[in-house]
Order: C-alpha cells, then sequence, then structure tokens
C-alpha cells in the first residue's frame, strides 16, 4: 500500500439551528407590571412608547450561511435562496441522459406512470445515445437500441445520436460513442446546470462545474414526465491539490491515490469538490477523469470550478447560456484533504476493488496476460496519446495482445489523424500499428461492463502470448487471465469474467505494462 501524503482535517460543524440563541431581550427592556388596580383609573387616557436609542442590526437569528458549489447549484435549481446539507428538495432538470442499456427501461417506467401516448416534458433537454452494447449480434442488445430509436421517432427527441450500420460505425454521422465522453464534446455539459443520466459515470460531467449524477430507471421514468427530481442534498467533501504534476503521472493516478484515501465508502452520498493549483492546470479531459471515478468512492457528484480552460474547451460546443457558481468563501466542509502531487507516484488499483492501491512498481513480478485502453475513463483522445508517447518512447514492440477502444466516434478520428508531440508528425494509430498494438477498434464502452459475448475484447480466455513459453503457461492455467486496464472498476465480473483479475492504471502504466509482459512503473521508459 502507497504511503499516503493526504492530511485530513474536520472543518467546522454544520449550523444546528437548534443551538441558536435569541438575545434580544434584555433585562433593560423588560419592565415588571403592578396590579395596584386600586390606585389606578380602569379608564385608559393615552400609552406612551418608551424613547428607544438606535440599535445596531442584530447578529443573532437566520443568517445566510455560505454554501459550496454543489448547495449553489442544487439552491438555484429548487428555486431556493440557500439549501443545508441533508435538505431533500425538487430540482428541476437541466439534461437527462439515457443510453441502450438503462433508455429501455426508464421508457416503460414513463409510459407505464404516465400514459403510452405521454409527452417528455422537453425533448430537447433528453440525451439518448446508445454506447454500452452495440457492435455485437446479441438479438436482444439490437433490440434495445430500436426501442431508443422508436421512441426518439415517437417524441421527436432532438439529441438521439443513432446507430443503424453496424457494420461500418462510419457510415452512421450521427453516432458518438461512450455517452459521457460525447455529452462533453456534443455540448451538453455546462457550468452550473443539473445533469443526470442513467449511469452511474454520470459523474464525469462535474469537471465542467456541474452537479451530474447517475439515477436509476424509476427516477428517470418520472424525470421524463415532470422534468423534476427529488434529491437530498450532500455534504462536501474538499481535496485541495498542489504542486507540479510529475511528467509521469495522469490525472487515473490522483484519483487512485484519493480512493485508496479514503476507500470506496469514503464519501458515500458525497459531493467531492476538486481544487487547486494542480487541478487548474489540468486539462479538461483530464479533469473529467478525476470526476469520473468519484463514484468508486461512493461519491454523489464530483466537482470541479469552471475557469478559462472550461470556457474555452465550450466555445464553439454550446450556444446555451450558462452561469458558473462558485464555493463561498465560509462554505461548510464535511472535511478536507491536501495532497502535494509532486510526491505522489504512478499507482495501480489491484484486484478486486479500486481502492487496493499500490505502487506500480511494487507490482513489477506481476505477470499479465493482456492490456486494455479504452472506455470513460481511459478512452478519450489525450489517454491515446499518452500511451502513444510511451510506445514512442520505448521503441519496442508489445509482449501481450493490447486492445484499444476509442471512446467516441470523434476519439477514433484523433487516433488516425492528430499528429503525436515529437513523434515527427507520426499518428497514434502509427506508433501503435509499429509496437504490435490490435487495430483501434470501433467506439462504444466495449469490454468495460463485459456484455454479450462476442464483445470486442472481452476476457471470455485466456490470451496466448507471442511466446511459445508463454503460450504453455496459458494452457496450464486455463483460467489465468489477468489485464493491465485504463477502465474504472475491477470488481469480479467486470470485462467479462468472474475469475479475471484486472488491475487499474493510467494509460502510461498500461502502456507501459504492455511492452514488458508484467505491471510495470511508466518511468521505466518517460525517464
Amino acid at each position: 500500500m502507497a504511503s499516503s501524503s493526504a492530511i485530513a482535517s474536520s472543518s467546522a460543524p454544520f449550523i444546528n439551528k437548534k443551538d441558536v440563541g435569541l438575545s434580544a431581550f434584555s433585562s433593560q427592556s423588560s419592565f415588571s407590571v403592578q396590579t395596584a388596580r386600586k390606585r389606578i383609573s380602569k379608564k385608559i387616557v393615552s400609552v406612551m412608547t418608551p424613547q428607544q436609542t438606535q440599535r445596531t442590526p442584530a447578529t443573532t437569528g437566520s443568517v445566510k450561511t455560505g454554501m459550496t458549489m454543489t448547495e449553489k447549484i442544487l439552491a438555484k435549481a429548487s428555486d431556493k435562496p440557500e439549501v443545508s446539507p441533508g435538505d431533500n428538495v425538487w430540482v428541476n432538470v437541466d439534461v437527462l441522459m439515457t443510453h441502450d442499456v438503462c433508455g429501455p427501461g426508464s421508457i416503460g417506467i414513463f409510459k407505464k406512470e404516465f400514459g403510452q401516448n405521454a409527452k417528455v416534458w422537453d425533448r430537447e433537454k433528453l440525451v439518448i445515445i446508445p454506447d454500452h452494447y452495440i457492435f455485437t449480434s446479441d438479438e436482444r442488445a439490437n433490440r434495445n437500441v430500436d426501442i431508443l430509436r422508436d421512441f426518439c421517432t415517437e417524441q421527436n427527441i432532438k439529441y438521439f445520436y443513432d446507430i443503424k450500420d453496424l457494420g461500418n460505425f462510419r457510415a452512421n454521422p450521427d453516432y458518438k460513442g461512450v455517452c459521457h465522453v460525447a455529452l462533453a464534446q456534443e455540448g451538453h455539459c455546462r457550468p452550473g446546470e443539473v445533469l443526470l443520466g442513467t449511469d452511474s459515470h454520470t459523474c464525469t460531467a462535474g469537471a465542467f462545474g456541474q452537479f451530474a449524477t447517475g439515477i436509476g430507471n424509476t427516477d428517470a421514468g418520472f424525470v421524463l414526465g415532470t422534468g423534476k427530481i427529488l434529491l437530498k442534498v450532500p455534504p462536501t467533501l474538499r481535496f485541495v491539490m498542489d504542486g507540479e504534476m510529475p511528467d509521469y503521472l495522469l490525472a487515473k493516478d490522483l484519483i487512485l491515490q484519493i480512493i485508496g484515501e479514503i476507500s470506496v465508502a469514503g464519501a458515500t452520498y458525497k459531493a467531492m469538490e476538486f481544487v487547486g493549483s494542480t487541478v487548474e492546470s489540468l486539462t479538461m479531459e483530464e479533469r473529467m477523469t478525476l470526476c469520473n471515478m468519484v463514484v468508486e468512492a461512493g461519491g454523489k457528484n464530483g466537482v470541479i470550478p469552471a475557469d478559462k480552460t472550461t470556457y474555452d474547451y465550450l466555445e464553439g460546443r454550446t450556444s446555451v447560456p450558462y452561469e458558473p457558481v462558485y464555493s463561498d468563501e465560509g462554505a461548510r466542509y464535511l472535511k478536507e484533504y491536501r495532497f502535494d502531487v509532486s510526491k505522489l507516484e504512478p499507482l495501480v488499483a489491484k484486484p478486486h476493488s479500486p481502492d487496493n492501491r499500490a505502487l506500480a512498481r511494487e507490482c513489477k513480478d506481476v505477470k499479465i496476460d493482456r492490456v486494455y485502453i479504452g472506455s470513460c475513463t481511459g478512452g478519450k483522445t489525450e489517454d491515446f496519446m499518452a500511451a502513444a508517447k510511451v510506445f514512442l518512447a520505448s521503441g519496442k514492440k508489445v509482449k501481450v495482445p493490447t486492445f484499444l477502444v476509442p471512446a467516441t466516434q470523434k476519439v477514433w478520428m484523433d487516433v488516425y489523424s492528430l499528429p503525436v508531440p515529437g513523434a515527427g508528425g507520426k499518428t497514434c494509430s502509427q506508433i501503435f500499428e509499429e509496437a504490435g498494438c490490435d487495430t483501434p477498434a470501433s467506439p462504444s464502452c466495449g469490454a468495460c461492463l463485459g456484455g454479450p459475448k462476442d464483445t470486442y475484447a472481452r476476457m471470455n480466455e485466456a490470451q496466448a502470448s507471442y511466446y511459445l513459453f508463454y503460450r504453455i503457461i496459458d494452457l496450464l492455467l486455463i483460467f489465468y487471465r489477468v489485464c493491465v486496464s485504463t477502465t474504472n472498476r475491477n470488481f469480479p465480473g467486470r470485462m467479462g469474467h468472474k475469475e479475471g483479475q484486472i488491475y487499474l492504471a493510467s494509460p502510461y502504466t498500461a502502456a507501459a505494462s504492455a511492452l514488458t509482459g508484467y505491471v510495470t512503473d511508466p518511468r521505466e521508459f518517460l525517464q
């Protein structure tokens, strides 16, 4: 287990209304009433108000307290001047996203509760993105996409990113790929808004300074009909990350450090707010990686203050006006953690939990039989650029099958068109080919969740190495399946096999491991 570089400190407790006293009545302003009725006439002639001295405004009673970003967003969305952790509020939803796995169920609940001919609350605030089980011959998976298509036609949904030709994704100009990356690329993520999705990693969008969280099919069915949801305001954990980011670290290392620090239950129903000079230096895609895995710590949402990096990314992607919010100086946090990022090392999460943190160099004897680079966590353009950087620096070929699954159609195009810095004009695809990697696959969630049996790169069986010796080992250890992956979960059953072992890692560490056939610290090639 990596040594901790975090310092946790409890902030002042939340205000308890029962503890607020009133001292507006002093002994000087009170008087006693004498009951000498015999000496006082019962006829009231006049009443004179005692002379009052000028008073300064009271400092007790109802006082507006500072709010965190999450609290401010939920207060605005619920039309309230302020909210506090634990408050239950009806929230107006700005965007609802669903996909092929949960969409049909949400639609079924909507029709059951609101009527077969009911209309959604706003056809332009619903975003439907097929992405999970797409490139498969599984009839039930294909039928899920058909259900989405029929519903979008019936409701005249504006943002439906359809796919019809499964043989060639490029023949489908509307098809995007992984919903969480597509939401950002298509301009559906905006500061200050509330974005909900029927997927736990909807929290990715918090990178844009908005409240974003996953919900279930029942809640989604209700939102489809009303545009509202009942939410409990979460308390906020604050993570301050300062220091210069070493060249061998990525945001995946940062979030693995945090989850290893607080555990997979450490942020249960809490907001995770990320600030500090290191966070400010991150690109939007790296910020998305950071927020993407807050749910692996049990978090309700993750959020990063919007800044110039955010606004530059949004320019040209959305014409919808938005209003960013920021935490007040006096905002109350449940706890604060501080990290000196300059002292961190490349990390992995060992099987079978995202909080099973270890230094990559401590796992150098762990033999692997495959590497997977993809998903909403590690399948963005910059993730593939990072992997290509390691392959380029090594000049070697991979020793285990290395699967590449771009998150979206745009990422796939970037892999084939954008030159890698310092590579003399070579693209990621050219570097991957020279290194012996598999050809980049069609953009989708791929094997991250497992999927149908014919899902590309699914851990159905042990992968043969390029050397006969390792092939024999694979045959002897038929259940031996060890993958270094840029995905987000390594529970039993993820990527398709309950006995597979998954080491979660950054694209740097994944690429380095592909080159050696063992879990490998990327500094072996980057320094």
